[in-house]
């Protein structure tokens, strides 16, 4: 029986690595084409409990607009305090003014539930075949989201495809217009700069390498429409760069955001650059207009309130200082002199933390 899976599993595998080099075709092939992962008859029934829906006051043109939050993230103890923070700030924003925030899904890629079902609206999605994403766990994302796609019954017309460090700071409307995405800019995503590399993802008849934004897949609002097209792309040029030496060395940990780029490109869905979607602390200082927090980056900083990034400070907030285990509630405060948007980040964690149930447990 042992052997009959393995081999089962290696023709999976080999399959998948010939629709990730059939780019092209596959691109244009309808949502529930055969994907990687187990059969369909050993997955695990997806779990999703929809949100109520909102307020009558809201018409049937402002239904139409609303967004579907979605966040990808494994059972991790690192993702999982993040995910309970992001969505008690989804939580306290979605009813505020001009909010167009409609249900929340976490779509759980451990192929399995977890003790956090009740807390959080969550679908359980199949991760890769062993051994597929090489390390980079981050392709399970893709694959993820084309499970959701398939299988959930998403009431908005957009997707929010957000992330578990990130932090809502106010009502977010739908950014996104006239069929464009609304989108971050990344200054690390430069498509001129690797057009030879991206030219064997996104051929010239397809347009100049211009037509590829400089974004990720998150924060980006898009037609739920629109990502469905997108999503079987998406998995399969991320699969490929993956395989590819060239792509893979080129782009490194930010290779499934070049795979989301080329592939909505590829689909032809441009995408509104919006600035003031998101903060990124220590760099951006200043909360303004912004409606996202993203911590990803270490915030260190001395006693006098001057940054010491690259080295540990001697006070700092570094989401990877809790990868094995839950931040304490009561983060210590920054010392004064340190920018308003990481006492903001500081102070919005404790809330969470402080009022979320069974925080640590």
């Amino acid at each position: 029986m042992g052997c009959g899976n393995a081999f089962y599993t290696l023709i999976i595998t080999f399959s998948v690595a010939l629709i990730t080099y059939n780019i092209l075709i596959s691109a244009n092939a309808p949502l529930k084409q055969e994907l990687p992962g187990p059969s369909r008859s050993s997955i695990v029934d997806p779990i999703i409990k929809m949100p109520l829906e909102r307020s009558r006051r809201y018409g049937s043109t402002a239904k139409n607009r609303l967004f579907h939050t979605a966040v990808t993230a494994s059972d991790s103890v690192y993702n999982t305090w993040q995910c309970r923070i992001m969505y008690y700030w989804f939580k306290k924003h979605k009813n505020g003014p001009n909010s167009d925030m409609g249900g929340f899904t976490r779509i759980l890629h451990s192929g399995k539930p977890d003790k956090y079902m009740d807390e959080i609206p969550t679908f359980i999605a199949q991760p890769l075949p062993a051994g597929m994403d090489q390390g980079y766990i981050v392709l399970n994302r893709p694959w993820a989201f084309v499970q959701w796609l398939q299988k959930a019954d998403i009431k908005e017309d957009y997707i929010l495809m957000a992330e578990p460090d990130h932090i809502i700071v106010k009502p977010i409307p739908n950014l996104s217009k006239d069929g464009l995405g609304a989108a971050f800019p990344f200054f690390y995503i430069e498509p001129r700069k690797y057009e030879s590399v991206l030219r064997k993802f996104f051929p010239k008849d397809k347009g100049p390498i211009t037509n590829i934004d400089p974004i990720g897949n998150s924060p980006v609002i898009v037609g739920k429409d629109s990502l469905k097209k997108i999503a079987p792309t998406w998995m399969n040029v991320s699969l490929a760069m993956k395989k590819d030496p060239e792509a893979d060395k080129a782009f490194g940990w930010v290779l499934e955001m070049y795979a989301y780029a080329v592939s909505s490109a590829f689909h032809g869905v441009g995408n509104i650059l919006y600035k003031d979607f998101m903060i990124q602390p220590p760099w951006d200082t200043e909360i303004g207009n912004k409606f996202l927090i993203h911590y990803t980056y270490g915030c260190d900083y001395d006693l006098k309130g001057r940054l010491t990034y690259g080295k540990i400070g001697e006070w700092r907030f570094d989401k990877r200082s809790f990868s094995s285990v839950a931040p304490p509630r009561n983060l210590p405060l920054p010392p004064p002199g340190v920018p308003q948007s990481v006492v903001t980040l500081v102070k919005m964690v404790n809330e969470a933390t402080s009022n979320i149930p069974n925080w640590g447990s």
